[in-house]
C-alpha cells in the first residue's frame, strides 16, 4: 500500500500515471475496470424474506411452533390454530417494523449522487462521484464534500472539516508539502478524506483512492467483522425458554405417569399432559412483547426515534451507560462565540446575551464591545443570508464571528454597505493574520484579524473605552496572558485591530502600527438541551462517558459547559497502561480524548466486561467499530453517514441527544409491560398445574379436562395478556436505578407467581371439593369458571405496584374491554351447545355468583397488599420530611 502523504505531487501523479491535465479515456476505462465503482458497499442488504425469518430466531417461538405442531397431531386443532395465530401475529409485527424501519434508512440515501468536477484529458467535467477512479484529478472549493481519499496538487488558503473521520471539530489547514512516514491520520495535511468538507479556500487534488479503499471504507469493512449480537431481551428469553422447556418436559412426564398410577387411562393421561404443557408455555408472550414493542416505537419515532428492530426498544430501557461522542452529538458542530474582551474585561456571550460577573448589559450601549463586533465584519467573507431563519455561508470562525455581531445589532449587510471595500491581504499559514480596507465619505481604514500574538505585533495603540492610547510592553505581555487563559478554557481566540489611513493602502502601511481593539472566544458550543438531558439520566442512575477525537482540552471545556465530570485521559496514556489499569481507567475517567476508532472498540469492550449495559452514540465513520460492538448503537439520521446508519439500532432523526433520554423511557416502560404481562401469565398457568398434581396426589378425579385447561389457555391468554402493551408509564420510571444486567426475566415476580398461583389453587379446589362428590361434571365447570374468572381479575393487580383505585380500573380501557369480552366467552361456553364439547354443564345464577365472589380473593389479597405497603412508604417518607 501507498503512502500517499509521504510523496511529493509529481511522484504521486506518475504513481497513478496520470499529469496535471488528468488521465486520458483509455486510463479512465482501464482504471475503472481495475478498480471499480467509488461506493461504500452496503453492510446490510435489505431483503424482505431475510427480515421475516429472523423473526423465527428466538427459541421460545420455535417451542411454540413445534408445540403447535404436536398439537396438530394428536388433534387439538383449537390449540394448534391459537399457538400458530399468535406466532404469526408476533412474526407480524416485527417484519412490518423493522421492514418500515429499513425502508426508511433506505429513504435517508436517496439523496442526489455528489457531483464532481475532474481534469480529463485537459478539460473541466462534471461527473457523479461514483464515477471517479485513481488518477482522476479534481477540482474543489469551499462547500464541497470529499469524494474520494485524495493528495493534495494545490492548495489557496484551504481548510477541511474532518469531524466525521478524526473527530476534531476545529477545521484544518491544508497544504501540499511532504510528510514524514509517522504523521498521524488527524495530522496529514497534504491529504484530504472520503467524507470530509471543504470550509474555505480551493484546491486541485489526485485522487489516490476510491470505495472501499478509502480510510472511510476500511473503517466500513470492518464493521463486517464484528459478528451481530442478540439483545439482551432475545438473550434472557432464550435462557428461559430453555428452563421452561425442560420444567415442562418434566412437569408432563410426572403428570402422565402419576395418572396411569393412579388408574386413569393412558389416553386420558397423554391429554392431560400435553394440554397442561402447552398451557404452561406462555404463547401470548411473543405477542405480548411484539405489541409493547411496536407501541413503544411509534411513541418514540414521534420523539425522533427510529428503532430498527424490535427488541432493541427494550433493550435501551436496560441502558446503564452511554458513550458519547462530543462534536455534532453533544455540541452544535459549528462555531460560536461565547467570550469577548475589550476595555480590559471579559464578557460572556450567550446568543443576543452579553454578561459581566452574571450581570446582563445592552452590547449596543457599550461602545468599545460595539466597536470590536464591528472590526469583526469589516474583516470577514461569511456571507448572511436573511429570511425565516438567518443563514451563514463560509468559514465556521467567520460565520460565528458575523453572527455574534448580528445578534448584538451589529448588522453586516448594512456596515459593509456604508464602507466600501477597497482591497483585501489574504490569510495565510505563514501571516496567520488578515486585513481589509474600507473606504467610508472619502476615508480609508484598515480592519485586521488573526491571531493574537500576531496581531499584537503589528499594534502600537490599543483603543478603551473610546480612546486610543500608545500600546507598552508591559500591556502588551498582559494581553498575552489573558489570550493564553481564554485559550485554555479550550477557546478559539483571534485578535482584532483597526487603522485610520491617512494617504495609501500598501500592505505595510495598511498593517503597520494599528490600534487593539480585543480578542473574540470561539467554541463549538454545547446543544442547549444537552445539560437537562444529562442530569435526567443522571438521576436514571445511567452514566455517561465522553469519547472523542478532539483535544482534551475542548473536550474539557464543553464537559463543563453541560454540567459533566471532567476527569479525563488521552490515548497516548491509554497506551502506557497495563491491562489491569486500563480496565481501571476506564471505568474511571469519563472523558477520553483524542480517541481512535480502534480504541474506542476496546473502551466499549472493557465496559460490557464490566457489566454495563452501553449505548453508543456517534455520527463518524469514527464511531462506526464502537456502535456495532455496543449492546445499542445510536446513529445521527442528518449528520450520521449511511454505514454508521446501517449499523446501528436506534437513528435519531433529528440528531438530537436529549431524544435519547426519552427513547431510554419508553424502553424502560417496555420492560416493566413485560414483567407485567409474564406476571401475569405464569401465575394463571402455574395453577392448573398444581390443580392437577394435587388431584392425582389424592387419587381424586381430575379438576380439569384436557379441553377445558385449553379453552382456559385460549381466552386468559390471549386479549388480556395483549393489554399490557397498552399500560400507562409509571412517572416515576426514570428516577429508578436501570436495570441490573444479571437480573433474570422472572426477578422481582417469582413471589407474584407462586402466591397468585396459591391462591388460584385454593379457590379452585374449594369449588372442586364443594360439588365433584354430587355432580363432577358442574364441580369441573364451577373450577373452570371461578379459574377463569380469577385469572381475569388478576389481571388487574398485575398492572401496577400501586392499588387499583389509584391508577382507576378505565386508565386501560384495552385490558377492561378484553377482561370483559373473555367473561363473556366463558358464559357463552357454559349456557351454549359448547359446554357439552367441552365437558362442562351448566349451573345456576347461585352457583355463578358464588364462582364469581371466590375469584376475588386473588385480586383482593393483593390490592390489600398493595395498600398496606403504599401506607408504610408514605409514613416513611412522612417521617424523613419531619426529621
Amino acid at each position: 500500500m501507498t503512502d500517499w502523504y509521504t510523496l511529493t505531487e509529481k511522484e504521486a501523479l506518475a504513481a497513478l500515471n496520470s499529469g496535471e491535465c488528468g488521465l486520458d479515456r483509455n486510463e479512465v476505462i482501464r482504471n475503472s475496470t481495475k478498480y471499480g465503482k467509488n461506493e461504500i458497499k452496503q453492510v446490510h442488504q435489505i431483503s424482505a424474506f431475510g427480515i421475516f425469518l429472523s423473526q423465527f430466531k428466538s427459541l421460545f417461538i420455535l417451542i411454540l411452533i413445534a408445540a403447535a405442531i404436536f398439537s396438530f397431531i394428536i388433534g387439538h386443532y383449537i390449540d394448534f390454530v391459537v399457538i400458530f395465530v399468535t406466532v404469526g401475529l408476533n412474526s407480524v409485527i416485527g417484519f412490518l417494523q423493522q421492514y418500515k424501519a429499513e425502508k426508511t434508512i433506505a429513504a435517508l440515501k436517496n439523496m442526489l449522487v455528489p457531483i464532481a468536477k475532474v481534469m480529463r484529458a485537459g478539460k473541466l467535467e462534471e461527473i457523479p462521484s461514483i464515477n471517479l477512479v485513481p488518477g482522476d484529478v479534481i477540482i474543489l472549493s469551499e462547500g464541497d464534500k470529499v469524494v474520494a481519499d485524495c493528495r493534495i496538487l494545490y492548495a489557496s488558503q484551504l481548510q477541511a472539516n474532518e469531524a466525521i473521520l478524526t473527530g476534531e471539530s476545529f477545521p484544518q489547514d491544508k497544504s501540499t508539502k511532504k510528510l514524514s512516514l509517522d504523521t498521524e491520520l488527524a495530522n496529514r495535511e497534504n491529504m484530504l478524506y472520503t467524507g470530509t468538507t471543504i470550509v474555505q479556500g480551493n484546491a486541485k487534488a489526485l485522487v489516490v483512492a476510491i470505495g472501499m479503499q478509502t480510510e472511510f471504507g476500511k473503517i466500513a469493512g470492518l464493521v463486517q467483522k464484528v459478528k451481530p449480537k442478540k439483545t439482551e431481551l432475545e438473550e434472557k428469553l432464550d435462557v428461559f425458554s430453555k428452563k421452561l422447556a425442560i420444567l415442562t418436559l418434566i412437569i408432563a412426564i410426572v403428570i402422565i405417569i402419576a395418572g396411569v398410577i393412579g388408574g386413569e387411562s393412558i389416553a386420558t393421561m397423554l391429554l392431560t399432559g400435553i394440554a397442561l404443557a402447552v398451557s404452561i408455555i406462555p404463547e401470548g408472550m411473543p405477542a405480548v412483547i411484539a405489541i409493547t414493542l411496536a407501541i413503544a416505537i411509534q411513541r418514540m419515532q414521534k420523539h425522533h426515534a427510529l428503532i430498527r428492530k424490535l427488541p432493541a426498544a427494550e433493550t435501551l430501557g436496560r441502558v446503564t451507560m452511554i458513550c458519547t461522542d462530543k462534536t455534532g452529538t453533544l455540541t452544535m458542530e459549528e462555531m460560536a462565540v461565547i467570550d469577548i474582551y475589550c476595555d480590559k474585561k471579559r464578557y460572556k456571550v450567550h446568543g443576543d446575551t452579553f454578561l459581566i460577573d452574571n450581570r446582563r448589559i445592552d452590547p449596543e450601549s457599550a461602545f468599545s464591545i460595539k466597536k470590536l463586533l464591528k472590526i469583526g465584519i469589516m474583516c470577514n467573507n461569511a456571507r448572511l443570508e436573511y429570511g425565516d431563519k438567518i443563514k451563514a455561508f463560509g468559514d465556521p470562525t467567520e460565520k460565528a464571528i458575523a453572527l455574534s455581531a448580528h445578534n448584538a445589532g451589529v448588522f453586516k449587510k448594512d456596515e459593509t454597505e456604508k464602507e466600501a471595500r477597497v482591497i483585501e491581504y489574504s490569510f495565510s499559514s505563514k501571516r496567520k493574520m488578515m486585513s481589509i480596507v474600507r473606504k467610508s465619505n472619502g476615508a480609508l481604514i484598515s480592519y485586521a484579524k488573526g491571531a493574537p500574538d500576531v496581531i499584537l505585533e503589528h499594534c502600537s495603540k490599543e483603543f478603551i473605552e473610546g480612546r486610543v492610547i500608545p500600546l507598552n510592553d508591559r500591556r502588551r505581555k498582559e494581553l498575552i496572558l489573558v489570550y493564553e487563559q481564554m485559550a485554555s478554557e479550550a477557546l478559539r481566540v483571534l485578535g482584532f485591530a483597526f487603522k485610520d489611513l491617512n494617504e495609501g493602502y500598501e500592505q505595510e502601511k495598511a498593517e503597520g502600527d494599528m490600534v487593539f481593539a480585543g480578542f473574540q472566544g470561539m467554541i463549538d458550543p454545547p446543544r442547549s438541551e444537552v445539560k437537562l438531558a444529562i442530569r435526567e439520566c443522571r438521576s436514571a442512575g445511567i452514566k455517561i462517558k465522553m469519547i472523542t477525537g478532539d483535544s482534551e482540552l475542548t473536550a474539557k471545556a464543553v464537559a463543563k459547559m453541560i454540567d459533566l465530570e471532567t476527569n479525563s485521559v488521552t490515548e497516548k496514556e491509554l497506551v502506557r497502561l497495563s491491562t489491569e489499569d486500563f480496565i481501571k481507567t476506564v471505568k474511571e475517567k469519563v472523558i477520553f480524548a483524542r480517541i481512535t476508532p480502534e480504541f474506542k472498540f476496546k473502551i466499549i469492550q472493557v465496559l460490557k466486561a464490566q457489566n454495563e449495559i452501553v449505548a453508543v452514540t456517534g455520527d463518524g465513520i469514527n464511531d462506526i467499530l464502537a456502535l456495532k460492538e455496543a449492546h445499542i448503537g445510536i446513529s445521527m439520521g442528518i449528520r450520521g453517514t449511511d454505514v454508521t446508519r446501517d449499523v446501528s439500532e436506534i437513528i435519531l432523526l433529528d440528531d438530537n441527544f436529549k431524544s435519547i433520554v426519552q427513547a431510554i423511557k419508553e424502553g424502560r416502560k417496555v420492560y416493566d409491560n413485560i414483567k407485567k404481562a409474564m406476571k401475569f401469565n405464569l401465575a394463571a398457568n402455574f395453577y392448573g398445574t398444581l390443580a392437577v398434581l394435587f388431584a392425582l396426589t389424592l387419587a381424586l378425579p381430575l379438576p380439569l379436562l384436557p379441553l377445558s385447561i385449553l379453552w382456559m389457555n385460549l381466552i386468559t391468554d390471549s386479549l388480556p395478556s395483549m393489554a399490557f402493551g397498552f399500560e400507562k408509564d409509571d412517572e416515576h420510571v426514570m428516577h429508578k436505578k436501570p436495570i441490573n444486567p444479571k437480573e433474570g426475566i422472572l426477578t422481582g415476580i417469582t413471589k407474584f407467581i407462586v402466591l397468585a398461583g396459591i391462591i388460584l389453587f385454593i379457590g379452585a379446589m374449594i369449588m372442586f371439593f364443594a360439588f365433584y362428590q354430587t355432580d363432577l361434571s358442574k364441580a369441573r365447570t364451577m373450577v373452570l369458571t371461578t379459574a377463569v374468572f380469577s385469572e381475569l381479575l388478576l389481571a388487574f393487580s398485575c398492572r401496577s405496584e400501586k392499588p387499583i383505585w389509584k391508577i382507576g380500573l378505565l386508565s386501560n380501557k384495552f385490558m377492561f374491554y378484553s377482561v370483559m369480552a373473555a367473561m363473556i366467552l366463558q358464559l357463552i361456553a357454559i349456557y351454549t351447545p359448547i359446554a357439552g364439547i367441552l365437558g362442562l354443564t351448566v349451573i345456576s345464577l347461585g352457583e355463578l355468583g358464588l364462582a364469581f365472589l371466590v375469584s376475588l380473593a386473588a385480586p383482593i389479597f393483593f390490592e390489600t397488599m398493595k395498600f398496606i405497603e403504599s401506607k408504610k412508604a408514605n409514613g416513611i417518607n412522612n417521617l424523613h420530611e419531619y426529621v
